[in-house]
């Protein structure tokens, strides 16, 4: 009995040591702006089932046949607009992000007083397409014997293209593994306390120079198909003026919650802002309102000075870069407008590397 009391305990102490895998992952980059690497990623990306959820045969011949090879070189030509002498603003802007996280993370572990509840973290970026792949990432995690990984998708709003197929290929991955660790996996948060708060504090630059006429909240959008598959309750319409247990993962409707508690952050009313989604892809309909036709509608009301939030992005990449800060920029200032300005993704702000901290030291 002695001696099986002594195995226990080696074997906890052992279990202690053992640190917390903590793995962010956002969607993806091209590993340079040239065309090859970047049809190389739209082919990974939009090969995915939950990307472009339509039957495997039509998916592959639309991807390869037409996307890729079309859209590839007017991409390619989008990407070089933005990139720096880091690379990719989406994959910098996420090493700096585990970097700092992983800098709080070991002060909050010191500052503990208790000594048996103190962890080692070891804090991972990896991207759901291209580089630093999952798959390379999470066997790095298993080779450290982790005993908990804690999965944080970069994306505050749940959406079975973003943040489910992140969840569905780790849990594939792992369960290819012999021994199984715990997994904890962040669904969604739409209402972050901290993040709200950083995003609000990114405009304030902003609104302090200038004046506004109205405040517009841009989403990345998504077929309306994709949410009708999600939820038999969603009406794409009133559904999504609360938010409750029916709708709390419903994609569109954690957006318009998002929008509520930032616009009660940064002290104005529903008036003042309009929410909208871009990036639309294909013929079929995506969820409304369309940013490209709210630009016609706030000059059309009269509005001139427009501030414009991205909070569906935690970084900046090409759809708030190019397409939001400069293509909708264009497309305002051309009928008539007078001022665009988007403000900057939470990229490394402290209060979201304060909210991911939360978010790990909450499931540890």
């Amino acid at each position: 009995m002695k001696k099986q009391r002594i195995n226990k305990d080696i074997e906890n102490k052992s279990m202690k040591n053992a640190p917390i895998g903590v793995l962010l992952v956002n969607l993806g980059t091209p590993d340079s702006p040239n065309t090859p690497d970047v049809r190389k990623y739209l082919r990974e990306f939009l090969l995915d089932a939950r990307v472009i959820d339509i039957v495997a045969p039509l998916r592959y011949g639309l991807v390869n046949g037409i996307i890729a090879p079309f859209r590839a070189p007017k991409s390619a030509a989008e990407y070089q607009k933005l990139w720096t002498d880091r690379g990719s603003p989406l994959l910098y802007h996420g090493v700096d992000v585990a970097e700092k996280l992983q800098h709080s993370l070991d002060n909050h572990s010191e500052k503990e007083m208790d000594k048996s509840k103190r962890e080692n973290y070891v804090v991972r970026l990896a991207m759901r397409y291209q580089s630093p792949a999952l798959s390379a990432v999470l066997t790095e995690l298993q080779e450290m014997n982790c005993k908990k990984i804690i999965v944080i998708p970069m994306f505050p709003q749940y959406a079975s293209a973003s943040t489910g197929s992140v969840l569905e290929k780790v849990m594939q991955l792992v369960s290819k593994w012999q021994l199984i660790p715990e997994v904890s996996f962040v669904d969604a948060y739409p209402t972050d306390k901290k993040m709200i708060k950083a995003f609000a504090l990114q405009g304030q630059e902003l609104l302090s120079k200038h004046d506004y006429d109205h405040y517009v909240f841009s989403y990345h959008g998504l077929p309306q198909r994709q949410l009708k598959k999600a939820s038999s309750y969603c009406k794409i319409g009133t559904c999504c003026n609360s938010y409750n247990a029916t709708n709390r993962l419903c994609y569109r409707a954690q957006c318009y919650e998002t929008s509520r508690h930032l616009a009660k952050e940064l002290g104005i009313t529903e008036k003042d802002y309009t929410v909208c989604f871009q990036s639309r892809l294909g013929s079929d309909p995506w969820i409304p309102p369309y940013t490209d036709d709210v630009i016609k509608q706030m000059y059309e009301k009269g509005y001139r000075k427009l501030i414009v939030f991205v909070p569906s992005f935690v970084a900046d990449c090409l759809e708030t870069t190019v397409e939001v800060a400069e293509t909708y920029h264009e497309d305002f200032l051309e009928l008539g407008g007078e001022r665009w300005d988007m403000v900057d993704s939470l990229n490394s702000h402290p209060l979201w590397i304060e909210s991911l901290e939360d978010m790990v030291i909450q499931r540890s």
